[in-house]
């Protein structure tokens, strides 16, 4: 390693997948990303009503939580922001999970409130993609944020505890979907967001999706507008209209589990949370009558990057909003 640089790793655990980035970070304020790692461990399945960890997603995210230390500990002059999502933070045995994993890894994993969440969101949204007014939308596992951009500034967040998983399980939308299955779905996601009445301020506006399900119907696009695979468009800051994107919604209704994990951009860990994690996408679209969907690839973990260039202090400090 440079004598002018360090590393920086941020672990996101999420509600579907828990993931690793390592960057080298240069006095000049510049940085480089040296490695980055995914696992799909499904933290927040079964949490049921009585919203408990069940001990085999536990399981998982352990092993994956050690794989990902056994990493960090080939670093020299390392700095690591563990940082937990919507299936943590609404666990009641919160405490006792955070406990095991700081015994088996050594990892302090501060869980964030949604609206820190989503205020990262639009931090790493902010600084990689030109988005004057409009909204940003981060579907996650357990939870949705949401973000009203206004000349720049983000005027509202908000976070609300449905997300890909919940809604596939509690629908049963993982397979062969029933058309009620699908109507009670959407009905619920409606509601929910018909709540928001400050949502009707980006009507006929600018939407930016992120998260894992949106980015996969982005790479699902971008594989069906290549000319070849060699010359693929990047995910982030693809475009897509609301008619390309009700199409490729209903060629993922029409198809089973292992049909959907065949369509190139669909990894077969997401195959049976993709339908579920779309809805909210969907809606917001239908409702607000949105011209074009924006696609990035710069959420949460790059938010606590740039705070911690532009502030370099504690991770106490790095998420006050």
């Amino acid at each position: 390693m440079s004598k002018d640089s360090q590393y920086l790793a941020i672990i996101d655990l999420g509600s579907n997948s828990v993931r690793l980035k390592i960057d080298q970070i240069n006095l000049d304020g510049s940085y480089q990303t040296k490695q980055y790692e995914k696992r799909y461990v499904r933290l927040s399945s079964d949490m049921g009503p009585e919203k408990i960890l069940k001990p085999e997603p536990i399981k998982r995210t352990l092993k994956a939580l050690t794989e990902f230390r056994q990493i960090c500990d080939q670093y020299k002059h390392l700095k690591i922001l563990a940082v937990a999502t919507a299936a943590v933070r609404q666990a009641q045995n919160q405490s006792d999970f955070l406990q095991q994993v700081q015994e088996k890894t050594g990892f302090v994993i501060h869980v964030i409130s949604g609206e820190q969440e989503a205020y990262l969101d639009y931090i790493g949204v902010s600084h990689t993609l030109a988005l004057k007014n409009g909204a940003i939308l981060d579907t996650g596992g357990a939870s949705m944020e949401i973000i009203l951009v206004n000349d720049g500034q983000a005027e509202e967040v908000v976070s609300i505890p449905l997300g890909s998983v919940l809604l596939s399980q509690r629908y049963d939308l993982g397979d062969q979907i029933s058309a009620t299955n699908l109507f009670n779905a959407i009905v619920k996601v409606d509601q929910v967001l018909s709540k928001e009445l400050w949502l009707n301020r980006v009507r006929h506006g600018e939407l930016v999706a992120l998260g894992g399900c949106n980015r996969a119907l982005a790479k699902i696009f971008r594989w069906q507008q290549a000319v070849n695979s060699s010359r693929v468009a990047p995910v982030h800051g693809l475009t897509m209209s609301p008619d390309e994107a009700f199409t490729i919604m209903q060629q993922l209704l029409r198809s089973s589990r292992s049909e959907r994990a065949k369509i190139r951009g669909v990894n077969k860990e997401r195959a049976d949370v993709i339908v579920g994690g779309l809805l909210p996408l969907m809606s917001i679209v239908r409702q607000q009558q949105i011209q074009q969907i924006q696609f990035s690839d710069s959420g949460l973990r790059e938010g606590l990057l740039f705070r911690y260039l532009e502030h370099e202090t504690s991770l106490e400090n790095l998420i006050t909003l």
